[in-house]
Formats: C-alpha cells, sequence, structure tokens
C-alpha cells in the first residue's frame, strides 16, 4: 500500500489538465495578469454558484475578512468576536487592521462558534466596543446562522462569514457565505476549491459594500492614479481566477464524492470507541476536514496511522487564545474549556475525492486495529 496523503492534488488535477492548460495559456498569451476579464469572469460565475449579488477577487481568505471588515466600518480599536478554535488567518486578520480578537469558545458537537458563549462575551461588553462576528463554518459544515444572525440585530453586529472551508456547503437552503453582511472565501490550494497559489473572494449582495471592497482591493482607487482611501495591494490575479474557473464545474461533484467518502467512514467506525462527525440538521457537510474523536487525546491514533503510511493530523492543536502571537489578550488556559479539549481530542483523516475504496478500507482497518 503506498502512502495516503491528507490530499492528492495531484490526483485531482490529472484528469482536467488540458482545459487547466488551456485556461493558463489564454492569460498567458493576453498578458493581462492582475484582475481584468478572467477575474470578472470567475466573479460572475460565483454570483451565479452562490446566488448572490456580488463576488469581488481578492488575494486570499485572510484578505477577504479583512476587507470585509474594513467594507462594513470597522475601525482600529474595534472589537471582533470570532472562535478560539479555528485557523490563525480568522483572528489574524481581525487583528491586522488593528481591531481587536475577542474569543468565544465552539460547541463540542460541531466545533462550530457556540451562540451561548457570543451571548456570554457580549454581556460583559459593557463599553459596546464589540462591532462585529466572524463565525467560521468550520470543516465545510455552517454555523448556526439563524441564532447568530439575531443576536447580530439585537447588538447591531455586523457579520462577516469565514467560509473557507465550506464553498459550496447549504444552510437552509442557502450556500455558506451568503447570509451575513459579507462571506469570505479562502481559495488556498488545498481547499475543496482550491487555486494554483493564494487567492480569495469576499460576497456580498450590498452594492455599496462591493464598491467599498473594490476599491480597497486596489490601493484605493476606482480609477487608476485617482486614490480615494488608503486602499491595499489584494488584487486577485488572473491565472488563479482562470484556474478556479474550470475547477468551479466540477466542485459539486468533489463534494459529493467527499460526502460518499464520509458516508462509508461513517457507516464502517459505527460501534468502534470514536465519534464519528456530527451534522446538524439546518447544514450540508462538504467534509473539507473529516474529523474523528476519541474520549482521551488523538496523538497516539495519529502516530499509529502515520506509521501505516496515512496522514492524519489535528487541525488545529493549539486554539488561538493560547498562542503565542496573542498573548497580548491576556487570555488564558481554561478560558474556554470546550475548544482546549476539541485541540486535544480530535484528528482530521483523508477524506478526499480520488482515494480508492482499497485507500479508505486501509484507513478504517488501521483505525479499528488501534481502538481493538
Amino acid at each position: 500500500m503506498n502512502k495516503i496523503p491528507i490530499l492528492d492534488l495531484k490526483k485531482q488535477i490529472a484528469p482536467i489538465r488540458q482545459e487547466l492548460d488551456s485556461a493558463i495559456r489564454r492569460v498567458i498569451d493576453n498578458t493581462n495578469f492582475i484582475l481584468g476579464e478572467e477575474v470578472a469572469d470567475f466573479e460572475n460565475e460565483v454570483q451565479k454558484y452562490c446566488n448572490i449579488k456580488y463576488a469581488v477577487g481578492v488575494s486570499s481568505g485572510t484578505d477577504a475578512i479583512k476587507l470585509a471588515l474594513l467594507a462594513l466600518g470597522i475601525k482600529c480599536g474595534d472589537k471582533v468576536i470570532c472562535p478560539a478554535f479555528t485557523y490563525y488567518a480568522t483572528a489574524g486578520a481581525i487583528a491586522s487592521m488593528g481591531a481587536i480578537p475577542v474569543f468565544a469558545d465552539i460547541e463540542p458537537e460541531t466545533y462550530n462558534i457556540s451562540v451561548e458563549s457570543i451571548e456570554k462575551v457580549l454581556k460583559k461588553d459593557s463599553r459596546r466596543k464589540i462591532k462585529a462576528i466572524v463565525p467560521v463554518h468550520l470543516y465545510g459544515q455552517c454555523a448556526d446562522m439563524d441564532n447568530i444572525l439575531k443576536i447580530a440585530r439585537i447588538y447591531h453586529l455586523k457579520v462577516v462569514e469565514d467560509t473557507a472551508q465550506a464553498f459550496g456547503a447549504e444552510y437552509k437552503g442557502k450556500k455558506a457565505g451568503t447570509m451575513g453582511d459579507c462571506g469570505a472565501v479562502s481559495f488556498f490550494p488545498g481547499k475543496n476549491l482550491g487555486a494554483f497559489g493564494d487567492a480569495g473572494m469576499a460576497l456580498t449582495n450590498s452594492k455599496i459594500t462591493a464598491d467599498r471592497l473594490r476599491v480597497l482591493r486596489n490601493q484605493g482607487n476606482k480609477d487608476k492614479y485617482y486614490h480615494l482611501v488608503l486602499g491595499y495591494n489584494n488584487r486577485m490575479g488572473a491565472i488563479q481566477a482562470a484556474v478556479l474557473k474550470v475547477k468551479l464545474k466540477y466542485l459539486n461533484s468533489w463534494n459529493e464524492m467527499r460526502q460518499k467518502n464520509a458516508r462509508y467512514f461513517n457507516q464502517r467506525l459505527k460501534g468502534l470507541n470514536i465519534k464519528t462527525p456530527f451534522v446538524r440538521e439546518y447544514t450540508t457537510h462538504i467534509y473539507h476536514q473529516y474529523v474523528l474523536r476519541l474520549n482521551s487525546s488523538s496523538r497516539k491514533l495519529i502516530e499509529h496511522l502515520r506509521s501505516k503510511g496515512i496522514d492524519a493530523r489535528v487541525y488545529y492543536p493549539v486554539p488561538l487564545h493560547l498562542q503565542k502571537c496573542f498573548k497580548y489578550l491576556n487570555y488564558r488556559k481554561g478560558d474556554f474549556p470546550e475548544s482546549e479539549k476539541a485541540a486535544a481530542q480530535t484528528l482530521a483523516i483523508p477524506v478526499y475525492p480520488d482515494l480508492t475504496r482499497q485507500e479508505l478500507d486501509c484507513i478504517i482497518n488501521s483505525i479499528g486495529e488501534f481502538l481493538q
């Protein structure tokens, strides 16, 4: 048995290589490498796919969060709620614009931000400095958006959905990233829809917000050399847009294959002393990651799987409130117990669409061997 990586992009690319080569060649031939027609075309395709009015291509998912917050009026010194258990970029984007990340805990079942924890945080905000929430649709399923939006209305908060891991997932028939004031999408190569480098997108139904996003991403100018605001160099490259436009046609079928693999794992791992992913009734799950949970540390199981050539890992081993870079926020161990337990007890196993039945069985048998 060959090694089984957490993701095999060579397998994904091979069947569509000719289409991708043709798309890249088209960009090289027209030499318009930043924004331009390729990016505009891809933005239009995303608008149709997500059933949203505006999609603005940017340089990364991290920048999509930052620009969305800025476009919505969040300023230096404002506080923004986000989960303690997520990738660094969520809070990093908030901090990079001078705002202050305020962490909340997660639901133990879905690993998404806890509505109860959000309410606790807001009750402590006596000076009303919290101005926004960035819920993360972690691992591929949506957070509890109805209740999050309800809280946002009560407290007059902006909502930016971090949709980096859930592009294509649905919440009560609506695409992830389309319910808040903005959605922020990552097209990092390892995502379900991945570019050939860094790329991202901001989604919104507001023309005013979309216009601000376009100005902010492009050095603060609407017309060349006329700078309206202090903007950023956060534009999407044309090659990335061309690649993503090709791949977007296959995204639904790829996500369906991930769901099929997840169902097979669920069926075969049933009865073992391990928790398979829990999916809320209001959301679909596109399994950017298939995450298992033990009642104790996952470290030894990860070591066992790696000894068998299976790439298992923790997303994410250190919650954000315990990261050295956020020490200045003065959080302590024990502040977010569910985030800390998830970091210790979970592990992700390969679930990508190109896994063979033999590889799926190898993963399952190796888990069973360890648990029994």
